[in-house]
C-alpha cells in the first residue's frame, strides 16, 4: 500500500510540473513575424531569427503563446556599429487601451559608445517607471541572454543571469501590479532617431543600413492562458518553493542587483524629484 501511494504522489507531482508550460522554443513553431515585409527571418531549422531595419520600416514578431506570469529568457545579438537612431524592444504586452506591459528596451549607440538599456513596467496603461542601465559589455559582440520573471509578488529584469532591477507587488500600498492581464511575448527593431540616442541628437545614419538584431535561445517557463484558462494549477497561484512561480531575490541576488544599480545605472525614476513636484510613487517611498 506504501508503493502504491507514493507512486501516485509521484504522478500527482509530475501532472501538476507538467501544466506549467516550460519550453525551450522553436521560432518556426512558438512565434509569428507580423510585421516588416520579409525584414524578418526564421532560419537554421527554426533555432535563429533575425529582424532587419531600413529606412522603409523596422520589423517584429510575437509570440503565439498569452502568458499569465512567466519566466522569459531570449538571448539577442544587438545591432553591431553605428546603431544610433535605432531601438531593439522586447518585451511582455497585453492588448487594448489599458494594457499591461514590461519593458527591455535596447537604445542604439555611435559605434564605441554603450548601448542603452531602457526598462520599464505599465499597469492598466500607467507607466513612468523607467531605470535605464550603460551595459557594461558589448551586447553586438554575441549572443547575451536577457530574462523576465514575472510572478504575483513581482517583476525582476536579468542579463545573463545577474538581476538588475525588481518591481515588487505592492498593491497593499495602493501601487498597481500587473497580475490580471495576460500578455504575449514581442519584439521589435525599429527607428526612434527622435528620441533614442542622446535624446534625439544623434540621427540614424542609413548609410549603415540594413541594421539587424538577432535572437536564439527563446525560453518560456509560464501559465500559458487558452480560452481564459491557465495551464497553472489554482489559476497561476500555487508555485512550489524555489520555483519561478514564488522566486524572490536571495541575499546573493541582492547584492549583485545593488552592484549593478551602483555602477551602471544612470537614471531612475525614484530619484527624479523634479519629474513628480506632487511627490514620488509610492513603490519609491517603500523600497
Amino acid at each position: 500500500m506504501a508503493v502504491i501511494n507514493y507512486s501516485i504522489t509521484l504522478l500527482v507531482l509530475l501532472v501538476a510540473a507538467l501544466m506549467i508550460c516550460s519550453v525551450s522554443a522553436n521560432f518556426q513553431r512558438d512565434v509569428e513575424i507580423t510585421w516588416g515585409d520579409g525584414r524578418g527571418q526564421i532560419t537554421n531549422n527554426g533555432d535563429l531569427l533575425t529582424l532587419s531595419l531600413e529606412k522603409a520600416s523596422g520589423s517584429g514578431f510575437q509570440s503565439k503563446n498569452e502568458y499569465l506570469f512567466g519566466k522569459i529568457d531570449m538571448q539577442i545579438k544587438l545591432v553591431a556599429g553605428n546603431s544610433a537612431g535605432t531601438v531593439t524592444a522586447y518585451y511582455l504586452k497585453s492588448p487594448g487601451s489599458t494594457w499591461d506591459e514590461i519593458d527591455f528596451e535596447f537604445l542604439g549607440n555611435l559605434s564605441g559608445d554603450p548601448y542603452t538599456l531602457h526598462s520599464n513596467v505599465f499597469t492598466q496603461g500607467k507607466g513612468d517607471r523607467e531605470q535605464q542601465f550603460k551595459l557594461w559589455f558589448d551586447p553586438t559582440n554575441d549572443f547575451h541572454t536577457y530574462s523576465i520573471l514575472w510572478n504575483p509578488q513581482r517583476i525582476i529584469f536579468s542579463v545573463d543571469g545577474t538581476p538588475i532591477r525588481e518591481f515588487k507587488n505592492m498593491e497593499s500600498q495602493g501601487t498597481l501590479f500587473p497580475k490580471n492581464q495576460p500578455m504575449r511575448m514581442y519584439s521589435s527593431l525599429w527607428n526612434a532617431e527622435d528620441w533614442a540616442t542622446r535624446g534625439g541628437l544623434v540621427k540614424t545614419d542609413w548609410s549603415k543600413a540594413p541594421f539587424t538584431a538577432s535572437y536564439r535561445g527563446f525560453n518560456e517557463e509560464a501559465c500559458v492562458v487558452v480560452n481564459g484558462q491557465s495551464s497553472c494549477p489554482n489559476g497561476s497561484e500555487q508555485g512550489s518553493s524555489g520555483s519561478w512561480l514564488s522566486q524572490e531575490l536571495d541575499s546573493t541576488g541582492q547584492e549583485r542587483m545593488r552592484g549593478v544599480q551602483n555602477n551602471y545605472m544612470i537614471y531612475n525614476y525614484c530619484a527624479d524629484a523634479n519629474r513628480f513636484p506632487q511627490g514620488l510613487p509610492r513603490e519609491c517611498l517603500s523600497a
